[in-house]
């Protein structure tokens, strides 16, 4: 892991707009074949951001096309009993004891098992191979109960969605790594864009310290490499002193913001920890439709100057950093995503031809 450099090499999100995984897996191949990574299609209820990895929670239930958790149903505490039963028997045994309630399966996680074959049949394994799963802070505040209240702000439930989502993150990471290539796994965490500001009150530091901390430290037991996904702004001194190796976020939009922690940067890429700057635009279709992989190639080389400028050498910053999307494409049309994803191949190869 401590000999692992991105070297500006491009790097995906996660979603897209298509409903067929082998389709979506060559898509990915085409534009990332040195990190490629599987791929959600939120075209489909069940790879929705919450949907996707609530499978395993206890009391799920689905009323009028909402799904929460009962904590008034009978079998709520039986299923909140069992649920540690699990956890407890399998925090000895290798992932691939795991049962189906710490694992992806191909009910909600099709192209999962898709990105898998593909990469068993290449001759030649990728520099590297992505992963993510929502992270902690926002499946939490995303996970409702049957009064519309966040699970989070319940103690015994914030607990087992934080050791669920663990899991099921140390299970997608074992099972990665042994297609024999670094593995990076991404909390996609939108619900930090904010944190720190007046209007986010809800989540303490602590809180979201020491939830996303459970989550990459059982990634890191499979010799992972953990990163945090913030698609907004936030206050990056959280994300930058977590033990995560990879922090990602939309250098487009909020690198402004972003570089206004020069010493929470500089500490982070010291240590050997990577930055993911999502230069190619995703927010906004005006955006993707003006610019060019010239345009941002150029941008790329303003913003790393800035980062140079906190002290940081030029080398160490290119060694040390992935171009991607500012966030998923999964929301656009397949014109615009392919756009941005032939712009973030098109940008790392400018950029690493002037490295």
């Amino acid at each position: 892991m401590k000999n692992f450099k991105p070297n500006c090499m491009p790097l995906l999100i996660g979603s897209l707009p298509i409903e067929d995984h082998k389709e979506a897996a060559e898509i990915i191949f085409d534009y990332t074949p040195e990190i490629p990574l599987w791929a959600q299609l939120p075209a489909y209820q069940k790879e929705g951001m919450i949907e996707q990895f609530l499978p395993g929670m206890p009391s799920v239930q689905n009323k009028d096309k909402t799904t929460f958790i009962n904590t008034q149903d009978s079998d709520f505490e039986p299923e909140i009993l069992k649920f540690y039963e699990d956890y407890l028997s399998s925090e000895d045994k290798d992932i691939t004891s795991y049962n189906d309630r710490f694992r992806l399966t191909e009910n909600e996680a099709k192209g999962f098992f898709i990105f898998m074959e593909k990469i068993k049949k290449l001759s030649t394994k990728p520099y590297a191979v992505k992963g993510q799963i929502t992270g902690p802070v926002t499946f939490g505040v995303g996970v409702k109960d049957q009064n519309n209240k966040s699970i989070f702000y319940d103690d015994r439930l914030k607990d087992i969605a934080v050791k669920l989502i663990a899991k099921k993150a140390k299970w997608q990471a074992g099972a990665l790594a042994k297609l024999g290539a670094p593995t990076i796994i991404f909390l996609d965490e939108p619900a930090l864009a904010g944190f720190g500001s007046s209007s986010f009150l809800t989540v303490s530091r602590e809180e979201g310290m020491e939830v996303l901390t459970e989550v990459i430290d059982a990634i890191h037991t499979q010799k992972a490499f953990a990163g945090i996904h913030i698609c907004a702004n936030s206050d990056w001194s959280l994300a930058l002193e977590t033990p995560a190796d990879i922090i990602s976020f939309d250098a487009y939009s909020f690198f402004d913001k972003f570089i206004l922690y020069p010493n929470h940067i500089k500490k982070f890429i010291e240590k050997g920890g990577m930055l993911a700057l999502g230069i190619i635009p995703t927010a906004n279709i005006e955006d993707i439709e003006k610019e060019n992989s010239s345009s941002l190639a150029a941008s790329f080389k303003d913003k790393s100057a800035q980062i140079e400028k906190i002290g940081i050498k030029k080398e160490v910053i290119l060694s040390q950093s992935f171009i991607t999307p500012s966030c998923g494409t999964g929301n656009m049309s397949l014109k615009h995503a392919k756009k941005v994803l032939k712009m973030t191949k098109e940008v790392s190869e400018i950029v690493r031809k002037g490295m």
